[in-house]
């Protein structure tokens, strides 16, 4: 009795270890389960907290099922007219790729003899047959209704999907893994394609980290308009929002908790308002820097957050966020030409190869942004509400642009920075004292460390007497460096004095003591 307490019906029993199938089998159904009562509870308890339900506990169940079909991304009609609701609560959708990525690493990290069915397929077969009596369930009447074989297509292919990937990330030569390998290594050789002085060797994966580093600062741009609408709603007027507060606890519990799985939506709708296209809330309406189109939304706290009708005015100055997004981007991009994180034996990238793999991270940010767009849209009914969210492909056009206007001439000036006009790579450029002294051709020293082993006060005004000669701005140079040479050459004086200080009161008279 103690042995069946301690352990979870839904976990892997110890005497399974010789039957790694069906030890997956079921880590695919307690991953399904558990998704499916990750929303089944909250909806079951607001069935019960609300006073005068509509339906009963199977149509309860219904709406569970619906939501957790949606999280898949699996379209499910609505009301009696059967209009289509394609609408994907991202977060859901996240929490599901997750659950799914994780058995797929644990069947993978499983011992015991495999057959060819045991692995992911087992896996996948234990969730899909969760799903199958989910959709069947779901199938009969009700205010949400699902569409059988596309639903099981929908859901089958997302958990192949993350299934695959999971078990990919522990056991890494699988033919799934080959099959990525030869992916990256077709899209790596793009470069190669190109003429020697176009190509940036090794830059494939320079270009990877660019775009998404772009890709998260617009992200962050987003749930910064997100939460700057909301607290713009709480404090002007009262809010819009707060006359949703009428309708009783369990009907503002249900309106939050929608809230909080559609959020990662509405932070990528606000991207896609900061990149200038902006999204739709129906049939020929738009929400854009440059004007809002609106007509009647429905009452929804996050259709609280949208601005008024007319057009833009002040609110064109979020058109500045994609320009700081692309700043990280150029930084790591310019450090990349100039042959940081650059393979052995790889020098730096000449000019036009740096503007080439500016593009390449510009074009890899649109086509994510494009489908990130086209996943946080969708329909809430026919009609007008058919049509909700960025349009994918001038949210994709514009983050291309974006990122190319920034990134192409910011990292062409990181790398011109770093190398200087005689091409030398400077050996760390944040201790050298001045960048014109490498360009110049003069080695580039530490100066801290010199600074370090200086006795007594140092002479400013002495070439060689301490640092002053290492930080003096080189003749013909611009505003920048005269005036950040000599912060930077008082903090080092500051430095040299303190340490010698600190060596008198030691008692150490030397640099050996």
């Amino acid at each position: 009795m103690t042995q069946l307490m301690g352990r979870p019906l839904l976990e892997v029993p110890g005497e399974l270890g010789g039957r790694p199938v069906l030890a997956d089998l079921l880590a695919g159904v307690r991953t399904a389960l558990v998704g499916l009562a990750l929303v089944g509870v909250p909806v079951l308890g607001l069935w019960i907290a609300t006073p005068y339900a509509d339906s009963d506990a199977a149509g309860a169940t219904r709406l569970a099922g619906a939501l957790w079909l949606l999280g898949h991304g699996a379209p499910v009609l609505r009301g009696g007219a059967d209009a289509p609701l394609t609408l994907t609560p991202l977060l859901l959708g996240a929490l599901m790729v997750v659950r799914l990525y994780r058995a797929g690493a644990g069947a993978a990290s499983r011992r015991g003899l495999r057959s060819r069915w045991g692995g992911p397929v087992a896996v996948w077969t234990g969730y899909c047959a969760v799903a199958v009596g989910v959709v069947l369930h779901c199938a009969g009447p009700g205010p949400f209704r699902s569409r059988v074989l596309p639903d099981l297509l929908v859901v089958g292919l997302l958990a192949g999907l993350s299934t695959a990937a999971g078990f990919r990330s522990v056991r890494p030569e699988t033919a799934f893994a080959r099959f990525l390998r030869s992916v990256a290594v077709g899209t790596g050789s793009w470069f190669d394609r190109l003429p020697p002085d176009w190509r940036p060797v090794g830059g494939m994966p320079a270009v990877c980290r660019a775009a998404a580093a772009a890709g998260a600062g617009l992200v962050a741009a987003g749930g910064l308009l997100v939460a700057g609408a909301a607290v713009l709603d709480a404090v002007t007027g009262g809010g819009r929002g707060m006359a949703l507060l009428g309708r009783g606890p369990a009907a503002l519990s249900g309106l939050l908790l929608l809230t909080v799985l559609l959020l990662p939506n509405a932070v990528l709708w606000g991207a896609a308002y900061a990149l200038g296209p902006g999204f739709e809330v129906g049939a020929g309406t738009l929400v854009s820097p440059g004007g809002t189109e609106l007509g009647a939304v429905p009452e929804f706290p996050l259709f609280a957050l949208l601005p008024q009708e007319g057009p833009g005015g002040w609110r064109l100055a979020v058109l500045l966020l994609p320009l700081l997004a692309g700043l990280v981007p150029a930084v790591l991009l310019g450090r990349a030409a100039a042959g940081r994180r650059s393979p052995v034996g790889a020098g730096p990238w000449t000019p036009a190869a740096t503007a080439v793999a500016a593009l390449a991270a510009a074009l890899l940010l649109g086509a994510g942004a494009a489908a990130l767009g086209w996943l946080s849209g969708g329909a809430l009914a026919a009609g007008r509400m058919a049509r909700l969210g960025p349009v994918p492909w001038r949210t994709g056009l514009a983050a291309a642009g974006w990122l190319a206007a920034v990134a192409v001439p910011g990292a062409l000036l990181v790398r011109h920075r770093a190398l200087g006009p005689a091409g030398v790579e400077c050996a760390d450029a944040a201790e050298c004292a001045d960048a014109a002294v490498c360009a110049d051709g003069v080695e580039c020293a530490d100066a801290v460390e010199q600074a370090e082993t200086v006795e007594g006060p140092v002479d400013a005004r002495s070439p060689a007497g301490g640092t002053a000669g290492l930080v003096r701005p080189a003749p013909g140079r611009g505003v920048h460096a005269r005036l950040t040479v000599p912060v930077r050459r008082r903090a080092l004086e500051l430095r040299a004095r303190t340490h010698a200080l600190v060596r008198r009161l030691s008692g150490q008279r030397g640099p050996t003591g």
